[in-house]
């Protein structure tokens, strides 16, 4: 395993894309766009909510339609995705779920439209094999600060 970090991130509204890009213009991390196929998810997000809960009643996640890296190739992983109902988003859980037997570090990153609620007790769970470090979250009216922010907090990580 080298000491490569890489950014991975899945957005539904462009937030998390937006903190990202300003995560990887601070790191210098590879990135990595979590895509869907396009009919999965609503633009309205009461209808894409709706959705998201029958996936995690049914246990059917979505299928992410990009390739990944080599995940051991990175030392520590950071994932964003927005916050649903309190709770990782279903693209975000389809990746924590293939990340088997990574043994590197995993760190959340997260938008949200006022409250986290239990997103990053949500996202450790969900790890099998991996470390989990206590990541970061950023509201929307946040964002325009975002490099600021998550500058300072990736001084923990170098």
């Amino acid at each position: 395993m080298t000491s490569k970090s890489l950014i991975v991130d899945y957005s539904w509204s462009g937030h998390t894309a937006t903190m990202a890009k300003a995560l990887q213009k601070v790191s210098a991390a590879d990135l990595i766009d979590l895509t869907v196929a396009d009919d999965t998810f609503s633009t309205d997000m009461f209808a894409t909510s709706k959705i998201a809960t029958q996936q995690l009643a049914s246990d059917q996640l979505p299928a992410l339609t990009n390739e990944l890296p080599a995940l051991a190739d990175y030392q520590t992983i950071f994932v964003g995705g927005p916050v649903w109902s309190g709770k990782v988003s279903t693209p975000v859980r389809t990746f924590l779920s293939q990340l088997g037997s990574y043994q590197g570090t995993v760190v959340p990153f997260y938008t949200d439209a006022g409250t986290a609620g239990d997103y990053e007790a949500d996202f450790q769970n969900l790890l099998t094999n991996a470390s989990f470090k206590p990541g970061i979250g950023l509201s929307g009216d946040q964002l325009a600060q975002a490099e600021t922010r998550l500058k300072t907090w990736w001084e923990k990580f170098s």
